[in-house]
């Protein structure tokens, strides 16, 4: 980020001031690591004072901050997320511009959140209501969550950038115990369960466990591992089991702490909690951060090093955000063939559609028609940001022949300026890249003529007359 200069003006109070409370420190502490007083911070965080070149590099320095992350960016997941609220037939004679959304989204993120969170409910209550499933309140229409919990969960753990530094701590602590390489976790784990909890591991025919793939017997001490589960999902289900009986007291005391709004929601958060503990011992973070910066990010060479999936490897590459020894910041998304998304975490931002699927103009929907590969492409959403990404399907465990498709697509991608640290960006012109436009959700994109738009966006007036037809099938009114 340029630093501020006489003519521009930097005031980022809110930025600032959110920066201070998720640290978890007071203005005087604060003002101490910066060497200002507390009282020119509360100037700084009211936007009465712009921060100063001094200020930002004494800020990067004290809390080992990328700049980026405190510069304005008017297409932040806050704004994004509120855009599309706003783009509702409820909302449109309002004609909110962009930039009145933008700035809520940057002086009160928390308002926005809340906002987004409201009309999310409304969402889901007004879907149930068409599907004749609202019922009366004592049936529990009216009662009903607000709130879907994988919703509340996705976007808790994306609120701490997909990094837990308590996780990693503990999970350090059980692979030390163990004292096992990599490629040896699966034994040891086995091992560590028989001696240590008593517990007995037993891979059992799919029609034992005909509608799961791991379940434990408390009372038998028992685990039971599906054989449909690959050797790495095996692992991993041992790693889960072993993240639940050594950490159960932080794990409760992390998901109590979250505040979560009701019991499910809690419960599916101690689970997340738990399978993100489990990947860290899986890849303990510093063996895990030195094989990545030295194989370029080669996701196949680490995933054969530590004995996990592609898709394991990839989502662990969103938590690369430790201090003084970050990786590249990814996000990473899940797909169905259909284009539903069932996972969506990252390390950075990134423009993810909150009610939407992904762009269809992005390759993650292409991978299908050649699973397996990995394939490169370069995007560019409508702020002009770039993106490196990559896309390939999966198959997280067997099934029969004549069973139903397990396919999904993973797609990973940076921004462009860290794409020549990836072994996938060779022989490519990053310089002068040739990039593929995408962008939010069709209500909400302004991108004229895409052949593949779904909808017309909500902001702009639909153009369509029977003289011309054009690519797009709901051509519209720029400006």
């Amino acid at each position: 980020m340029a630093a501020p200069t006489s003519d521009r003006k930097l005031f980022l109070g809110a930025r600032v001031k959110r920066l201070r409370r998720e640290l978890g420190i007071t203005q005087t502490r604060m003002a101490e690591d910066l060497g200002v007083s507390p009282s020119y911070l509360n100037l700084l965080e009211r936007n009465q004072r712009p921060v100063t070149a001094q200020v930002l590099l004494r800020l990067a320095e004290a809390y080992d901050l990328d700049l980026k992350s405190l510069s304005s960016d008017p297409d932040s997941s806050g704004a994004t997320g509120l855009s599309e609220v706003f783009t509702d037939q409820l909302f449109r004679d309002l004609g909110l511009p962009r930039h009145e959304i933008a700035e809520v989204a940057e002086s009160a993120p928390g308002v926005a959140e809340a906002v987004v969170r409201l009309y999310r409910a409304y969402l889901d209550q007004r879907r149930l209501s068409e599907l004749g499933a609202a019922g009366r309140p004592e049936e529990g229409g009216a009662s009903a969550p607000m709130a879907m919990p994988s919703d509340w969960v996705r976007d808790f753990i994306q609120a701490q950038k997909n990094y837990f530094s308590e996780l990693e701590e503990a999970a350090e602590q059980v692979v030390e115990a163990m004292g096992a390489e990599p490629q040896e976790f699966a034994w040891a784990a086995r091992e560590r369960l028989a001696k240590t909890h008593n517990i007995q591991v037993r891979v059992v025919p799919v029609e034992v466990l005909p509608e799961s793939v791991r379940r434990f017997d408390h009372h038998r001490k028992r685990l039971f591992l599906s054989e449909a589960l690959t050797g790495e999902g095996r692992a991993f289900s041992l790693a889960f089991q072993l993240a639940i009986l050594e950490h159960r007291e932080l794990l409760d005391r992390l998901a109590d702490r979250s505040n979560p709004p009701d019991r499910p929601t809690r419960n599916l958060l101690k689970v997340s909690l738990a399978n993100y503990l489990a990947a860290a011992m899986l890849m303990p973070y510093a063996a895990f951060h030195e094989a990545a910066e030295r194989t370029a990010y080669d996701i196949d060479l680490i995933r054969v090093r530590f004995g996990v999936s592609f898709e394991q490897a990839c989502h662990r590459l969103t938590t690369m955000s430790r201090s003084g020894a970050r990786g590249v910041p990814f996000f990473m998304m899940r797909v169905d063939s259909a284009g539903n998304i069932s996972k969506r975490f990252a390390g950075s931002t990134f423009p993810f559609s909150r009610f939407g699927g992904a762009c269809p103009r992005w390759n993650i929907h292409s991978s299908f028609r050649s699973p397996g590969r990995i394939i490169t492409q370069i995007v560019e959403t409508p702020d002009g940001q770039r993106y490196f990404t990559i896309a390939r399907t999966v198959t997280r465990i067997a099934t029969a022949y004549a069973g139903e498709d397990a396919e999904l697509a993973i797609g990973m991608g940076c921004e462009l300026k860290h794409a020549e640290r990836l072994v996938y960006s060779r022989g490519l012109d990053l310089k002068e890249p040739k990039a593929t436009a995408i962008g939010p959700a069709c209500r909400i994109c302004e991108r004229p003529a895409c052949r593949q738009r779904a909808a017309a966006p909500i902001s702009r007036t639909l153009t369509v007359d029977d003289f011309t037809k054009s690519i797009s099938p709901y051509p519209f009114a720029e400006g």
